[in-house]
C-alpha cells in the first residue's frame, strides 16, 4: 500500500486500505455500513461498522469532525466524518497499521485544528458562561457537546465559583 510522510511518519491513506480490503481474498463478501450517529449546525458524529461475509459485526469505529474545520469541510464535512470512521474500521481489522492507527487525513486535520479547536471550545464556553451562572445548564451538559481542555476548564471554574 502507498504511504504518506506526515512529519518524519508513514501513514497509510484511508483509499489504500480501502482498496487492500476490496481486493482481499480475506475480506471477501464483508459489507460495509455508515450511519450517522448525531449531526447538528456545527458537528457531526459518524460510524462506520465492518460485517464478514455472515452479517456478523467484526470492527465499528467514530469520527467527528466540524463543519467550519477547513475549507474542505464546508461543503463535505459528512463525507470526511465517514472517511475517517471508514479508515479506522479497517486499521481495526489491522488493515494499514505499520505506523498508526490514524490515517494520514486525520493525522494532517489533528496538526492543522490543534490551535483553532482550543479557540472554537473558548468561544463556546464563553457563549455558555452565562447560562452556566444562571442557572439554564450546567458545566456537565456542556462537556457533553464538546471536550474541554483542563486548563480551559479550570479558568470557567473560576468564573462561575
Amino acid at each position: 500500500m502507498k504511504t504518506i510522510s506526515i512529519k518524519g511518519k508513514e501513514y497509510i491513506p484511508v483509499n489504500e486500505r480501502l482498496k487492500h480490503f476490496r481486493n482481499s481474498e480475506e475480506f471477501k463478501g464483508y459489507r460495509i455500513n455508515e450511519e450517522v450517529i448525531e449531526l447538528t449546525d456545527i458537528e457531526g458524529v459518524f460510524k462506520v461498522t465492518i460485517f464478514d461475509n455472515e452479517g456478523n459485526p467484526i470492527s465499528a469505529a467514530h469520527a467527528q469532525e466540524y463543519r467550519d474545520n477547513g475549507y474542505i469541510n464546508k461543503t463535505s464535512f459528512v463525507e470526511n466524518g465517514f472517511t475517517s470512521a471508514l479508515g479506522r474500521a479497517l486499521g481495526y481489522l489491522g488493515i494499514g497499521i505499520d505506523a498508526s492507527i490514524a490515517s494520514s487525513d486525520e493525522v494532517q486535520t489533528a496538526i492543522h485544528n490543534q490551535p483553532k479547536q482550543i479557540e472554537w471550545t473558548e468561544k463556546i464556553l464563553n457563549q455558555t458562561k452565562g447560562k452556566i451562572i444562571s442557572g439554564q445548564t450546567t458545566l456537565a451538559d456542556v462537556k457533553k457537546k464538546v471536550v474541554v481542555p483542563e486548563e480551559i476548564e479550570t479558568k470557567l471554574l473560576e468564573v462561575i465559583s
